[in-house]
């Protein structure tokens, strides 16, 4: 199977400086544009309907919209809106939240995982109601935890794995290992059963250079008890040539399933190098 490229993006900026930033990210090869959802960030529904009119080919995703922080009939008043907007090249990526930071910004109160997991479900519930015989947008759902993988699983179209785990506040994360992972992994699998959901990664820094072990070295900072080694194992870091990278990626899609891969935007243009061997 190949792979689909996606690049987190942030709208920034002036209106001209996001439509020159898409239409970038499409010449450079990647298939998805996705904008995040964050409190003191731009909106990402209307960034997209903004990132349509610059772009041809790309698909266009939420990665991802913070349901808690939304009434669910309202959200799904919205995002049929923006798919009529974006003639079908919508894919919508939705999370629970996790940093309370946000929820205290808000002024709204910060519910249990559990209870923001329930508002996730009922928001899928409202949303293919509302769309009743029509085809819902592809739906991605990511974590890295039970049940939100369990819910992924049975109900997405493209699991995403976050690569990290977030402590409860949501201010500080660690950094999943392969084994892990191959857990991760194998829970998915098992709670699918015959379906056979797309799996993304979320890739937290990709480094072009011909010194890895250099670049290893000034990763420390990621997680100060591993060893430079150690961190050039974990999959959400990528080090090395190009050429080292995409075949990084073969070997992860072969090992875990990987085929849809996305980057944050400080690596958009790095990354486009291994795009190219990836083809």
């Amino acid at each position: 199977m190949g792979f689909r490229f996606g690049v987190n993006m942030r709208a920034t900026g002036k209106r001209t400086q996001w439509l020159d930033k898409c239409r970038k990210a499409e010449g450079l090869g990647f298939d998805v544009i996705a904008v995040p959802d964050h409190l003191g960030m731009p909106a990402p529904l209307p960034s997209l309907v903004a990132a349509a009119e610059a772009t041809e080919r790309v698909r266009l995703a939420t990665f991802v919209v913070n349901t808690a922080f939304y009434n669910p009939t309202m959200l799904a008043r919205d995002v049929d809106t923006t798919d009529q907007l974006l003639d079908g090249r919508l894919e919508l990526g939705l999370g629970t939240g996790y940093a309370r930071a946000e929820f205290d910004a808000a002024g709204l109160p910060f519910p249990g995982p559990g209870a923001r997991l329930d508002h996730l479900e009922r928001c899928l519930t409202v949303l293919r109601e509302h769309y009743g015989e029509r085809s819902l947008p592809p739906v991605l759902l990511g974590g890295q935890r039970d049940r939100m993988l369990r819910i992924a699983a049975r109900e997405a179209d493209v699991v995403g794995f976050t690569g990290a785990r977030f402590n409860r506040d949501g201010d500080g994360a660690t950094l999943a290992d392969p084994s892990e992972l191959d857990e991760r992994v194998a829970l998915v699998r098992s709670e699918a059963g015959e379906r056979d959901p797309e799996l993304n990664l979320l890739i937290q820094h990709v480094e072009v250079t011909d010194d890895r072990a250099a670049a290893l070295e000034r990763l420390r900072p990621y997680d100060a008890t591993r060893s430079a080694d150690e961190l050039g194992e974990l999959p959400v870091l990528l080090v090395g040539t190009a050429e080292q990278i995409a075949d990084r990626l073969r070997a992860q899609r072969e090992r875990f399933g990987f085929t849809y891969i996305t980057v944050l935007e400080k690596d958009m243009t790095a990354f486009a190098d291994v795009i190219e061997r990836l083809r």
